[in-house]
């Protein structure tokens, strides 16, 4: 039996970042193991320049997802004018920032520096989500450190882009189980009688390939996934294998 962390993600907005192309900010389905160690770590007060402490937990991390909702697809289109006369003034520091808190410079020609950019972020509206994550190895943080991290956070918390706030409280409680699959059926089980979910048919379950499914094996497909960061370079990389399926209400009933 290992400790797992319950969390639900309620949120108008959620993002779970994919590989970026071009201007295209696409999501995945589910959430990420690089998006799940950003939000603990912002919950712990860790910022970028932890980069070694951030690599150390991602490392740790293991998570399952399950939709408890399905939320609809929704995509926004960005723009900036960067010839405005404010973009324009000088210092460049009195208009430009990046998040990491360092002056925006555009280098190149004149077409990078000027006229209309745009972009495209995906995201999902009013989709509901829980989510188990287990810590392996020893050290800190733990998992009820975790816990508390969600609880009484140090900065705001947000679910993949920083305008995707939750709607309620993040946490859901710490419980004890052999898999983390597991503990997602279990709670599953358990909070049938919340209204807010529907009790009947089957939901979408994602988690580690080296779990068997709690329910059987049938109708299962493995999936290789780029869901790590490089936190000191902050890029994408790696691939990894993780499972999906379905978890039906009904005991004892195969996915």
């Amino acid at each position: 039996m290992r400790d797992v962390l319950l969390l639900r993600f309620d949120a108008p907005l959620m993002s779970f970042g994919a590989p970026m192309i071009d201007a295209f900010g696409r999501t995945a389905r589910h959430p990420s193991r690089s998006m799940l160690t950003g939000l603990c770590a912002n919950a712990l007060g860790w910022d970028h320049a932890d980069w070694e402490r951030l690599e150390g937990l991602q490392a740790r991390l293991r998570w399952a997802a399950r939709l408890d909702r399905e939320g609809e697809a929704l995509t926004e289109y960005q723009t900036v004018e960067l010839g405005q006369a404010h973009l324009l003034t000088e210092p460049k520091s009195a208009v430009s920032w990046t998040t990491r808190g360092a002056v925006e410079e555009r280098a190149g020609g004149p077409d990078a520096r000027l006229g209309t950019h745009q972009r495209w972020r995906d995201h999902w509206a009013d989709a509901l989500y829980t989510v188990a994550v287990a810590l392996d190895g020893d050290g800190e943080p733990t998992v009820e450190q975790l816990a508390h991290a969600v609880s009484w956070p140090a900065r705001p918390l947000f679910l993949g882009r920083k305008p995707c706030l939750p709607a309620a409280p993040l946490l859901v409680g710490v419980v004890q189980a052999e898999t983390l699959s597991g503990a997602l059926l279990a709670n599953w089980l358990d909070a049938k009688r919340d209204t807010r979910r529907d009790s009947k048919g089957a939901r979408q379950l994602w988690w580690p390939a080296e779990e068997p499914h709690p329910q059987g094996d049938a109708h299962v497909e493995e999936l290789f996934v780029t869901e790590e960061r490089d936190w000191r370079n902050q890029i994408h990389v790696g691939e990894r294998r993780i499972r999906h399926g379905l978890l039906r209400m009904e005991p004892g009933g195969a996915a």
